[in-house]
């Protein structure tokens, strides 16, 4: 499928969108259940270690922090989402984000797990698929579920956005 101008501004939008449910999904794990969430500060910090060749590390909470950390981890966690966002509508045959169904969406999100799961966790120290954590099997099963949020943002953001965007 051939991206219009339309559908990057759709992509965009679910991107943001999907992106805040799972926000919403890991504040709520955090103050009803007591689980918390990576904090997109580290995710900024391990960024900006990357222009000085340090791709990976012992541990990202003991790295020395770098200014603008926070904002820089908060606006790669949107953009990462609105990059899902659009190479999800770039995979779909058909005009998805006209007709949005569920089950491609979902999947997709499940799938995006794999870049938690195999870069960010051993890059920041957290070993792969969070090994090195103290909860393991909960850190993973809060990686997927995440990612699940994510994919149900898609979808129900794309039914909001194909009433914004009739031409998409």
């Amino acid at each position: 499928m051939s991206l219009t101008p339309l559908h990057i501004l759709g992509a965009a939008a679910i991107g943001v969108g999907a992106s805040l449910l799972m926000d919403a999904w890991n504040l709520l794990l955090k103050r009803v259940v007591g689980i918390p969430s990576l904090s997109y500060c580290l995710l900024g910090r391990w960024l900006l270690h990357m222009p000085e060749g340090t791709f990976s590390h012992e541990s990202i909470s003991a790295a020395p922090q770098k200014r603008f950390e926070c904002p820089v981890g908060w606006l790669a966690h949107y953009s990462i989402g609105v990059t899902f966002a659009l190479v999800f509508l770039a995979l779909q045959s058909g005009d998805w984000l006209a007709h949005p169904t569920l089950l491609p969406a979902l999947l997709f999100g499940i799938t995006t797990v794999v870049f938690p799961l195999f870069i960010m966790q051993p890059a920041l120290g957290l070993g792969i698929a969070a090994s090195k954590t103290p909860k393991p099997s909960q850190a993973r099963l809060k990686s997927v579920v995440t990612h699940t949020v994510f994919g149900s943002g898609l979808y129900l953001c794309a039914l909001v956005v194909r009433h914004l965007l009739p031409a998409a």
